[in-house]
């Protein structure tokens, strides 16, 4: 199983609107990419993010496939409105 985490760094200035991430982009994510599972995280005060989603798919070729979608662009462009964070993409290999 392959995980796509997103994660958004906090630092000075960040902004970020956990509401509209929740109700709005992650569900235009999995309607868009039809992950297995999609896990939310808001960070808590002090922590070095402010919220990450992860994103399950059954493998590399499933996720690449999902990642393809022509709703991609639209989901990268949603982006600003509930942050000014650049996320960060972290792969993985599930083995447990």
């Amino acid at each position: 199983m392959i995980k796509a985490s997103v994660l958004y760094p906090n630092g000075d200035g960040t902004t970020f609107d956990h509401d509209y991430y929740k109700a709005t982009h992650v569900p235009m994510c999995v309607a868009a990419w039809n992950p297995i599972k999609a896990e939310i995280d808001k960070g808590l005060d002090g922590q070095p993010n402010a919220a990450a989603v992860h994103l399950y798919f059954d493998s590399m070729e499933a996720m690449g496939a999902a990642m393809a979608s022509p709703k991609t662009a639209e989901i990268m462009a949603d982006v600003a409105n509930y942050t000014n964070i650049t996320p960060v993409m972290q792969i993985s290999e599930v083995v447990s």
